[in-house]
């Protein structure tokens, strides 16, 4: 959710002061781009991951701050709800073992925190959206008690000026109101970092969009929610919908969504930036003592700090970041597409398959967007969304295909190319692209056996609460077994 702020009232002459600053950053970020070097020897990935907390029924354990305590390791913080934290991986270079020692960092740093947190009764469980969420954990009272978190959903509830409403079909249908934006909270993710030189963060990006709806299709894992069966990944449509902060007429006048896929392919890192400022006003118009200009005139190396909180209250599945790292400024792309889980050794093999695609796309002797519009890429994020692993995906030269088919037959390969030129390890790298291509020949991902799972359950006689219950504490299990999803039974 980003850094931490003081809560506060703003006034107009905050907003008015921010507009100006955010402004000056962009200027010298541009600046910046012609005089600065952005490059990198040896570029490093990230991830980030955000988990549920979960009592020993597999309910919502409203206890991060009692949690964080006992594991007491910094790469683990607070998230918006009561029941999340986040921990920050990090970084590693891509070549040689870099996805193994991630890997076994991830591993270790989660069996560590599972054993402390299961001292006071807490369990961490990594899944896109907990089943046993229900509508009381949808208010204010289960917000983290970080000021910036209460804050920002006020702001969000006062740009649009009435209740959020949340409508999604799918099996069932969710049809509700909230005045807080505490369902995001319910939307856990892995967010994958990788990180760039300027010239290559246009091609870098566009990749990212390009196949993002793969991505969802193979990696879904959040189809219930409140009780009811909905999209195989509704955490897109949820997060879309939570943080919105458009009435209906702005929605019909064309102003764009802060949770927002896009509108075209780019070619510069500076576009993203420049529509932030452009289309979005500000929601925590914090105004900071540093001057950019005279930072950079003086030799030094700005924060952009305004224009990188405005940057983290704009949803980009894609993200753009600016950051400043040993006295020297670099780019990442900050893939937000999938959902956390459902095991470390999935979430690693969809890293593999994101890295390698990337790589292979970027040095493509022609452009997957020149071939592919934007909005075809966009259509297949959302059908990747709603259908899972059995979605049709548009690609050039093949047409609509089903999603295991294009990666099986044309992503799959693109893929090992694409990390075998990164260095990584073949042995690595046969191992977790391995388990994307079981995956695709199985049909099975975290969406498909939370399903049937649930449906299992329904089946033996389970009214709706127990069966969602007893498919978490099943699901529980198998996570921390770490045995890929693709291998999952049923009890």
């Amino acid at each position: 959710m980003g850094r931490d702020v003081e809560d506060r009232e703003f006034t107009r002459e905050d907003r008015t002061r921010y507009r100006a600053k955010v402004r000056r950053c962009l200027d010298v970020l541009a600046r910046m781009l012609t005089t600065h070097d952005f490059s990198v020897n040896v570029p490093h990935i990230g991830i980030e991951i955000e988990f549920n907390l979960v009592d020993d029924d597999g309910r919502p354990a409203l206890r991060n701050q009692e949690a964080l305590d006992a594991i007491a390791d910094e790469d683990f913080q607070t998230e918006l709800g009561l029941f999340n934290v986040e921990i920050n991986v990090p970084p590693r270079p891509l070549t040689g073992d870099g996805l193994a020692v991630l890997e076994e960092d991830l591993r270790g740093d989660l069996n560590g925190a599972q054993g402390k947190a299961a001292t006071i009764g807490t369990h961490l469980l990594m899944i896109g959206i907990l089943p046993t969420l229900d509508e009381s954990h949808m208010t204010t009272e289960a917000i983290s008690p970080n000021p910036r978190y209460k804050l920002l959903s006020d702001e969000i509830l006062k740009a649009r000026g009435e209740d959020i409403a949340i409508s999604i079909d799918g099996v069932d249908r969710l049809e509700t109101t909230t005045d807080t934006i505490m369902p995001e909270a319910a939307c856990t993710s892995t967010q994958l970092h990788l990180q760039v030189e300027p010239d290559d963060f246009a091609p870098a990006w566009n990749a990212s969009q390009a196949i993002a709806g793969v991505q969802l299709a193979l990696g879904a894992n959040s189809p219930l929610l409140l009780g009811r069966q909905l999209w195989h990944e509704t955490r897109i449509a949820l997060f879309d919908q939570s943080t919105d902060t458009r009435s209906d007429e702005l929605k019909a006048q064309g102003v764009r969504p802060r949770v927002w896929f896009g509108e075209k392919w780019i070619t510069s890192v500076f576009d993203l930036f420049e529509e932030n400022v452009k289309y979005f006003p500000a929601l925590l118009p914090i105004v900071e003592d540093e001057d950019p200009v005279a930072e950079v005139e003086a030799g030094r190396i700005p924060s952009l700090a305004e224009l990188n909180l405005h940057n983290g209250t704009i949803y980009r599945w894609n993200r753009p970041i600016y950051d400043v790292s040993d006295g020297f400024p670099h780019l990442r792309v900050e893939n937000r597409v999938l959902p956390a889980g459902p095991t470390v050794v999935d979430t690693l093999a969809n890293a593999a398959l994101y890295y390698g695609l990337v790589r292979a796309l970027v040095r493509a002797e022609r452009p997957l967007w020149s071939q592919l519009s934007f909005q075809a890429a966009q259509e297949n994020f959302y059908a990747g969304a709603r259908e899972g692993i059995d979605a049709q995906l548009f690609w050039p030269g093949l047409g609509t295909v089903p999603a295991t088919e294009l990666v099986l037959r044309r992503l799959l390969p693109m893929a090992h190319d694409g990390l075998r030129g990164a260095g990584v390890e073949d042995a690595l790298r046969e191992r977790l692209l391995g388990v994307v291509e079981q995956r695709c020949l199985t049909g099975r991902n975290g969406a498909t056996w939370l399903i049937e799972e649930f449906g299992h359950r329904r089946k033996s006689g389970q009214d709706r609460a127990e069966a969602l219950r007893a498919t978490t504490k099943a699901y529980q299990e198998r996570m921390h077994a770490n045995e890929p999803v693709h291998s999952w039974g049923h009890d």
